[in-house]
């Protein structure tokens, strides 16, 4: 039996000392790029008459330590103001929606107000997002994910504010993180669906080179059926938007190709419940003939006709304990930081995944 419980739900928290880092200055990106700290700042606030070849060389010493230029006027390079930066990947995604909802109830009760800001999943935004948040010098930064360009990694490190890193733990994080395993979510699910007596099972979800939490409970997945001796049978990819409409197409596809499936698992809850439709629509016994889960627990979904089998993500909690961290660290910046926080989500059998 495995010690990954798909009934656990506690919680494991510990902290390790982080080394506090100052803001870097003008000065820093002078003696980086062999110029004065005037010349810097002519760069930057893009005046003067600078050339060519030293407007790159001081661009790139900036990008390189990770250098962010102080927005706030006549201010101290050490001011900072009641703000808190929340960096999410999407907001028509149904699961960051409550991730700023736990995040709120906790900054609430305090002068802290978070400020969003949405990266689409592409590094590239990332940065440029980052870039403009941290010139205001916010309190603190509450980012989605563990992988992300260098240049983001450098603007974070040498901030001199309390980082979290949340939805992921599988990783190195810069400062503090609050999150689940993705690994272990997927290796959970199939050992649920394994002892349940499916065999032939099929992946269905987004292509992934950039939704990596997707990727890693992917991996988790495979890596328990190899070593229950099992395989996937099937796969069926798609890019976009996650809807019904979707799902639908999918399942269609991946059963039309792999009749012989007997266990769907879909990336998410959204495309599982319009795979669930297609199958009921088409007489199709759920979950005799076909057992089927998804992933995030969407309350919306509660209204279906059965219950989708899922694992809660811990949406909510991630974003309660990642403003808790941000709050107390703002109100006492001797503290030293480093928490790691993993939630334990469970998997809910709901209708569609039998019970032995």
């Amino acid at each position: 039996m495995s010690t990954d419980d798909p009934t656990s739900s506690a919680g494991i928290a510990a902290t390790t000392p982080t080394e506090a880092r100052r803001p870097l200055t003008l000065r820093d990106v002078s003696e980086a790029s062999g110029v004065s700290e005037m010349t810097v700042s002519r760069v930057l606030r893009n005046r003067g008459d600078v050339s060519a070849a030293t407007r790159e060389r001081v661009l790139a010493a900036a990008k390189k330590l990770g250098y962010v230029p102080n927005k706030i006027a006549g201010a101290l390079a050490s001011s900072r103001v009641n703000l808190v930066a929340v960096i999410l990947p999407s907001l028509s995604n149904m699961v960051f929606p409550e991730v700023i909802d736990g995040i709120s109830n906790v900054l609430e009760d305090t002068e802290l107000q978070p400020v969003l800001g949405v990266t689409h999943y592409r590094p590239e935004q990332e940065e440029k997002v980052l870039y403009e948040m941290l010139s205001w010098r916010p309190s603190g930064v509450i980012i989605a994910g563990l992988e992300r360009s260098e240049a983001s990694k450098a603007m974070l490190r040498n901030a001199g504010i309390p980082v979290v890193e949340i939805m992921d733990v599988d990783g190195e994080p810069i400062d503090s993180v609050v999150g689940i395993s993705h690994r272990r979510a997927g290796r959970v699910m199939a050992q649920a669906i394994i002892e349940a007596g499916y065999k032939r099972i099929g992946f269905l979800g987004t292509k992934m080179p950039l939704d990596h939490r997707a990727k890693k409970r992917l991996d988790g997945f495979v890596d328990a059926l190899e070593a229950a001796g099992m395989k996937l049978a099937d796969e069926e990819y798609y890019e976009g938007g996650s809807g019904f409409g979707k799902g639908r197409e999918m399942t269609k596809a991946i059963l039309e190709r792999s009749p012989d499936l007997d266990f769907l698992y879909y990336s998410n809850d959204l495309i599982g419940a319009g795979g669930m439709l297609y199958c009921m629509e088409n007489g199709i016994d759920i979950p005799g003939r076909v057992g089927m889960a998804g992933f995030n627990n969407i309350e919306l979904l509660d209204g279906l006709p059965r219950q989708l089998a899922t694992m809660d993500s811990c949406r909510r909690e991630i974003g309660e304990a990642a403003a808790r961290i941000i709050a107390e660290r703002a109100g006492s910046p001797a503290l030293a930081g480093g928490e790691h926080v993993v939630l334990m989500p469970k998997v809910t059998m709901g209708d569609t995944l039998q019970r032995q």
